[in-house]
């Protein structure tokens, strides 16, 4: 599939990079300033940005497995993989794998670019870093299963799409680019509890040093409970004789 529409791919991969570039070097002097009342610089908004952004890249790039799914299930391969001695768990397997690859793939050329525009996390330990790969590899898995869903029951590749916009349209309503002190009272809740924003400040914590509180374990509760359920809906969909 990645081979057979690069623009798709190209697409799920830049999109994240330019919305990098554009709020640091657009809106970074005024974000920063906002945030801690006119003395930041441009170099704090960035520590702040980036783990947003990987996690927001997370969200975009599984988007593109869920039209993949939907093109398999579309165009007669699932059917012709049915009557083939194989497991039937193999086909949604190779999606999730192939859909974690691309990920960490997207996330290694988004964080080469925050390097690059000077991003650092000189007070992680190693054992901080493991912690963030492997907090990227559950949520990815976890978001994944979910997408496997949105394309099993989309009827075509373009509706699938839109089934999967919120795993973009979610990121932008969390932490990602403001604090969420920095949000109206009746909105923070809403950016505060959903499966984004515990994710993003897990990862802030474990890479800047700054304090994670709770959102660790609301974090680990979002991606195991989306991905038990995304398992069940998308494995009893697949199961599903067509009609």
């Amino acid at each position: 599939h990645a081979r057979r529409y690069p623009s798709m791919t190209l697409n799920l991969l830049l999109t994240p990079v330019m919305l990098l570039l554009l709020f640091v070097y657009i809106f970074g002097e005024t974000m920063s300033a906002g945030m801690a009342g006119g003395g930041a610089d441009r170099s704090a908004y960035i520590s702040y940005l980036v783990p947003g952004i990987v996690m927001m890249t997370i969200g975009s790039t599984t988007i593109g497995t869920a039209v993949s799914v939907s093109m398999d299930m579309t165009e007669g391969i699932i059917s012709r993989f049915r009557t083939m001695a194989i497991h039937r768990g193999s086909v949604l397997v190779g999606h999730l794998l192939g859909s974690v690859l691309q990920c960490v793939a997207s996330v290694l050329l988004v964080g080469a670019v925050g390097v690059a525009i000077g991003f650092r996390s000189v007070d992680a330990t190693v054992l901080e870093w493991l912690a963030a790969v492997g907090l990227m590899v559950v949520f990815s898995l976890a978001l994944t299963w979910i997408a496997i869903g949105m394309g099993l029951v989309g009827p075509n590749p373009e509706a699938a799409s839109n089934n999967a916009m919120p795993l973009i349209f979610l990121p932008l309503i969390s932490s990602t680019f403001v604090p969420i002190a920095s949000m109206p009272g009746w909105f923070r809740p809403i950016a505060e509890y959903q499966p984004f924003t515990p994710a993003i400040e897990t990862l802030r914590g474990l890479l800047l040093g700054t304090g994670i509180g709770h959102h660790g374990w609301l974090a680990l509760a979002w991606s195991a409970g989306l991905a038990v359920l995304g398992y069940f809906w998308s494995t009893a969909k697949f199961d599903q004789e067509p009609k």
